[in-house]
């Protein structure tokens, strides 16, 4: 005898367990005669009446009953097992989305170490360029820069947002930065979507609008900080984020004053993935590995 098909099993569980055809055809979204038709079919290739249909009842025979317990079991078992593969297979996807600049200089250069921890789970990051200031609907995690807040979000602050000033330690002996004189010997790096940053960081240390003696406009904080370390003059950078270079000596700070922008970095997630096992594990390690970056 053919075995039975697996829909027509759960037709018949869901229907014994409801005592009605509608009521069985609503959880199925299909029509009360589908559920008929299933049922009829399945009786026939058993060669056995499962219901007892009346006119306004339904009840299953003693060969139904005996039927739908052994069928609880199997279905019962097949969803344990099925869960227990997928735990066990399944590779998970973990995306992230995060600033460039953050991405390039905090992210990647680390990532190496949660990705050998985690061996089982796929990573997807995305860096947009542009304004990121809310939880992307298709990330699993977002790194954002602002000062919120996001009610329907979870979100954990990381570091705030200080630009210094920065360029190479040959350009800094060869021009010497005089802040006094309006930086009136300097060539400035600005970015394109912030052009008004140096004029804050001027008025934020009492100092006078730069008047430099050339711009250099560029369009993002990557390309303002790898024009700087190139030599093409002095770029505010975020400290936290350029860490790295300011330590390896490919930059070095062209004055002690900084600009407090009052932004924050934080890490989001919706509340409903924050319990999730991978976004658990990458939230704890992302704040391990800048803990010491940004002290």
């Amino acid at each position: 005898m053919a075995m039975p098909q697996m829909k027509f099993l759960k037709t018949f569980q869901i229907a014994a367990r409801r005592g009605s055809f509608k009521a069985a055809a609503r959880e199925l979204c299909i029509t009360a005669s589908a559920v008929s038709h299933q049922i009829k079919v399945l009786e026939d290739q058993l060669g056995l009446a499962l219901f007892r249909r009346g006119p306004r009842s339904l009840s299953l025979t003693e060969a139904g009953t005996h039927y739908l317990a052994n069928i609880d079991a199997l279905f019962s078992r097949l969803e344990t097992v099925t869960a227990q593969l997928q735990i066990r297979f399944r590779r998970r996807l973990l995306r992230l989305r995060a600033p460039p600049f953050f991405a390039s200089e905090l992210l990647l250069p680390q990532l190496g170490r949660f990705s050998a921890d985690h061996p089982d789970t796929d990573l997807q990051v995305v860096a947009e360029v542009g304004p990121q200031n809310d939880h992307s609907a298709d990330a699993d995690v977002s790194i954002v820069v602002g000062a919120g807040p996001w009610p329907t979000l979870r979100s954990v602050a990381l570091f705030s947002q200080v630009l210094v000033p920065a360029c190479t330690p040959t350009h800094l002996r060869d021009t010497p930065v005089d802040i006094e004189d309006r930086l009136s010997n300097q060539a400035l790096i600005v970015q394109n979507d912030r052009p008004d940053l140096w004029d804050q960081w001027a008025l934020a240390n009492g100092l006078q609008a730069p008047q430099p003696r050339q711009l250099i406009r560029l369009d993002t904080m990557t390309e303002a900080v790898n024009a700087a370390e190139q030599g093409l003059g002095i770029a505010l950078v975020s400290a936290p984020l350029a860490a790295r270079r300011f330590a390896t000596g490919k930059l070095a700070r062209a004055a002690a004053a900084q600009l407090q922008t009052g932004e924050i970095y934080h890490l989001l997630v919706r509340p409903e993935d924050s319990g999730r096992p991978d976004v658990s594990a990458f939230t704890q390690w992302l704040l391990a590995e800048l803990a010491p970056t940004i002290e």
